[in-house]
This record gives structure tokens, C-alpha cells and sequence, in this order.
């Protein structure tokens, strides 16, 4: 299992609750924290917690393929479409 470590601020998105609420979760449920050299607390997460981050990760990823698709749908549909008429390249045109 991946070790995967997260601020107060970024374990709060993840559970839906603020940074000293995250905090106060990580205290309780005796996860490692550990200071960065950055300066910023970090929560190693634990198991439930990793599910949880690797399936919103997997969320975030079938919503950015469903962009992607749509990108491609609006490409196709715009490269069919005929040019307009009287539009010409006017460079050096004075």
C-alpha cells in the first residue's frame, strides 16, 4: 500500500472539514504526523483514508476523460463544418 501524506489543509478537503477539525481527526485516530521541511504538519493516511483519496482520484480522472471526450466531440463537430465565405487571409493586404 502507497504511503501517502497530506496537510491539515489538504486531509480537510479530503474528509469535507476544515484544517483543525482534520487536525483534531488525525490526533484521534493516532495517524502518524510528521513536520516537512517546508515547515507544514503532514498526516501519513491510514487505510480507509488511502481508499478513500485513491477513489476520488479515480473520480477526478474519469471527469477529466469525460472533458477530454468532449473536446474531441467539439473538434470533430467544428471540422465539419464549412469555412465561411468571404473570409481571407488579408496579411499584407493594405
Amino acid at each position: 500500500m502507497p504511503q501517502i501524506w497530506m496537510t491539515y489543509d489538504e486531509l480537510g478537503a479530503l474528509c469535507g472539514c476544515g484544517a483543525m477539525e482534520a487536525r483534531d481527526r488525525a490526533i484521534h485516530s493516532s495517524l502518524d504526523r510528521r513536520r516537512s521541511r517546508d515547515g507544514a504538519t503532514r498526516v501519513k493516511l491510514d487505510l480507509a483514508l488511502t481508499v478513500k483519496f485513491l477513489a476520488s482520484v479515480r473520480e477526478a480522472d474519469f471527469d477529466l476523460d469525460c472533458a477530454i471526450e468532449a473536446l474531441r466531440d467539439t473538434h470533430r463537430q467544428m471540422a465539419e463544418l464549412p469555412a465561411p465565405s468571404g473570409l481571407h487571409n488579408r496579411r499584407g493586404v493594405a
